[in-house]
């Protein structure tokens, strides 16, 4: 077996990846992080106007990048993403950063609501990770799954979270079965679990007036501070190459401390 340095397990050199979701906080993060590596990459989301914005910037990293619009809504569209991810370079990485919450009291929330977001966090994980598990496996190369869980699924700690954090919870089975069964044509899957990170969807937590809220949150994050899109990096690059060769079926934690409380 090849010795490498410790530096080099963390190149993406020659690899490539798809990135599912990278209009959001996270995924466009990883899509950075990527790129900085020297992975060409295919981004996708519903926003054709930031997925260019975010194509071009990436292009200063001298690699090959190109983006699809859409989300893994069902089968067609799942099955076009991954031929437009491969039209010219095989898939070394999956990174699914797509899904949704509604958070509210179980005795508001309607049945539709709960189906949509099973749907975005679940079966749509599940439908990107079958397709992209179905190229890898074809290619004999192994490959890297990571999927985008949460602190939520482990804790229930606030009132309102009965679809997102059983969604999160899914997606940790999820990460653990495949692991199981794509394990022998080596490819790795593991998922990432946030605390609250700076988003579209949380951008309100940060602000003045949800102080007292904030406040709630932080009282249990021992580093006392909230995430930001590039805390997820380390992790994400530890996951997505060659340094995390013999770790799968995880969901790791980036949390501040949350989970130790």
């Amino acid at each position: 077996m090849q010795q490498l340095s410790p530096t080099s397990l963390f190149s993406l050199d020659g690899k490539s990846a798809l990135v599912v979701g990278a209009t959001g906080a996270l995924g466009s993060a990883a899509a950075r992080a990527l790129a900085a590596a020297g992975a060409n990459i295919t981004l996708t989301g519903s926003n054709s106007e930031t997925l260019s914005a975010l194509a071009k910037e990436l292009e200063a990293y001298s690699v090959d990048v190109s983006y699809f619009v859409g989300r893994p809504e069902n089968e067609e569209a799942v099955t076009r993403m991954l031929e437009h991810a491969t039209q010219k370079h095989p898939l070394d990485i999956l990174v699914c950063a797509s899904g949704t919450a509604v958070v509210k009291p179980i005795a508001e929330m309607s049945p539709e609501e709960f189906d949509r977001v099973m749907d975005a966090n679940v079966k749509q994980s599940w439908l990107v990770s079958r397709e992209a598990s179905k190229v890898m496996t074809a290619q004999g190369r192994g490959g890297k799954i990571i999927l985008v869980s949460s602190v939520r699924a482990q804790f229930a700690t606030a009132a309102g979270t009965s679809a997102y954090g059983t969604s999160k919870a899914a997606v940790n089975m999820l990460t653990r079965s495949l692991a199981v069964e794509l394990g022998p044509h080596d490819i790795c899957v593991n998922a990432i679990a946030p605390t609250v990170f700076r988003s579209a969807l949380t951008s309100w937590l940060f602000e003045p007036e949800a102080a007292d809220k904030r406040a709630d949150v932080l009282s249990r994050i021992p580093l006392g501070r909230l995430g930001e899109p590039e805390d997820f990096n380390g992790i994400f690059m530890f996951l997505a190459s060659a340094a995390s060769n013999l770790v799968t079926g995880e969901t790791i934690n980036i949390d501040g401390g949350f989970s130790c409380n």
